[in-house]
């Protein structure tokens, strides 16, 4: 692909720096890149950041990944350079398209981005949404975003706020399964690290099955469950009253309501 010529990462903590290492080992050349963080936590290899911005030219692409508390103090700081050709893409959790175009007005494209940390080994779901992009501009983003994962493009911004309670919160409540596997099989008379590995292992083989297969996950679920079986009468227990929905249900809708908290919070 051809990358822009001036990228600049406004802040490189966790997932900034996460998603600039995949980009560098993808091609992205080093000398097309800035990064504008005074105490930066994942800075790549061999590259140095700055507390300043770039003098000489306007950039190309802008990754807004700070903190969102501190948008307010950042934003004055940026916006004399952002140029009329420049696309913004922010990961701010909350912060939403008008308030962005609010504070960079001159900016080309705004684009919402919604990663999480899978982008370390290619594997994020990158949901986008921008009210104001063209088509050209759409499968550049495709492309840029293709070695974090796949771009995923949502049309109504609100649904931002499930997509974080999903996609980028989800991870976490994926490993708390995953601990509770661990847990209930520790309980039950596996030695400690045994059943960290067996609930781990099991994890990791039954979602590349489920994403190889053909049918979706409910299906497979039916389809390996045989009647009277052990995983029939687990299953029975999850699906009694409706448990395991309701309570993803309601685990999905507290994320969501602090996204949107959020939203209200980032307001100018």
């Amino acid at each position: 692909m051809r990358w822009p010529d001036r990228i600049w990462v406004i802040g490189c903590g966790n997932m900034g720096g996460a998603i600039l290492q995949a980009w560098l080992d993808h091609g992205a050349p080093v000398a097309n890149i800035s990064i504008i963080d005074p105490n930066p936590s994942r800075l790549p290899e061999g590259l140095s950041a700055s507390s300043s911005f770039p003098t000489g030219g306007v950039p190309d692409l802008v990754l807004l990944a700070t903190k969102p508390q501190i948008l307010g103090d950042v934003a004055p700081l940026l916006r004399p350079h952002i140029g009329s050709h420049s696309k913004l893409v922010s990961i701010l959790a909350g912060v939403g398209t008008e308030t962005l175009e609010h504070l960079f007005p001159q900016a080309d494209t705004v684009m919402r981005l919604v990663p999480n940390m899978a982008v370390t080994i290619g594997k994020s779901p990158m949901i986008l949404y921008s009210r104001q992009i063209t088509d050209k501009s759409r499968l550049q983003m495709d492309d840029l975003f293709a070695p974090l994962g796949f771009a995923e493009w949502v049309a109504d911004e609100d649904l931002l706020h499930i997509a974080t309670a999903l996609s980028r919160s989800g991870p976490a409540f994926l490993f708390r399964f995953i601990d509770g596997l661990a847990a209930g099989g520790r309980q039950m008379g596996l030695p400690e690290d045994q059943a960290a590995r067996l609930a781990l292992a099991m994890v990791e083989g039954a979602a590349l099955l489920a994403a190889r297969s053909a049918e979706d996950p409910g299906t497979l679920a039916n389809q390996v469950a045989s009647p009277g079986g052990t995983k029939r009468k687990g299953l029975d227990v999850l699906d009694a009253d409706g448990r395991v929905d309701g309570l993803l249900l309601d685990v999905l809708e507290a994320a969501a309501t602090r996204s949107r908290e959020m939203a209200e919070e980032a307001k100018v």
